[in-house]
């Protein structure tokens, strides 16, 4: 396809908005294309599905539909990416000096800006795990956090933090130097550490659960 257009690597990966990089880990098959990519290239003329047939059972070809089939929703239905990060906090936090695992989620415009006027690309979703926030965030819940939000202004708001290696998501209390966290579950008794060693990730500004 790229060879029969007499496009290198880098013009072909131009076309889907990629680096050379990518479509050399593309054309290796060393990491499957995303849905942005491969609908650019169909905007741009690849006929992707004629490489295979309209009713080719190929796997590729299964794939590429499927993907052409999102990146179509996300343009129709206006759709803006946040990322999720598999980071879980919990009763004492959670360790995050592991390989952090992201994964996107797609939301519609209008709903994001119904609750922040934060852009997305600042906003991040967790899960609640485990029972230290407990009514407020339970487990499993989606929590989306505002990165723009960094300095604790609202004494009692929640906020997602680390300290060292440990996540967590907590109410805090500013005290001259020190900083109170506290938990919404009255059997987990509250901890303080000097603001130096605390880092926000940002403002919880929504919580979502199934029902």
């Amino acid at each position: 396809m790229r060879v029969d257009r007499g496009l290198n690597q880098k013009d072909f990966g131009a076309l889907g908005g990629v680096s050379i990089t990518s479509q050399q880990q593309y054309e290796a098959g060393k990491t499957p294309p995303n849905a942005e990519y491969l609908y650019r290239l169909e905007s741009n003329g690849i006929d992707l599905i004629g490489l295979f047939g309209e009713r080719s059972t190929s796997p590729i070809a299964d794939e590429i539909r499927r993907s052409l089939s999102r990146a179509e929703n996300i343009e129709a239905f206006d759709l803006r990416p946040v990322q999720e990060i598999d980071l879980a906090y919990g009763l004492g936090g959670t360790y995050t000096d592991g390989p952090v695992e992201v994964r996107t989620h797609h939301f519609p415009r209008a709903w994001l800006e119904s609750i922040t006027a934060t852009p997305a690309e600042l906003l991040t979703i967790a899960r609640g795990r485990g029972d230290s926030m407990v009514p407020t965030v339970l487990d499993g819940d989606m929590v989306l956090i505002d990165r723009s939000q960094r300095t604790v202004r609202e004494q009692d708001a929640l906020w997602a933090l680390t300290i060292g290696d440990i996540g967590m998501i907590k109410r805090l209390r500013v005290r001259a130097e020190r900083v109170q966290m506290l938990s919404d579950n009255d059997r987990v008794p509250p901890d303080e550490a000097h603001h130096e060693e605390i880092n926000i990730v940002g403002r919880v500004i929504f919580i979502g659960r199934n029902v």
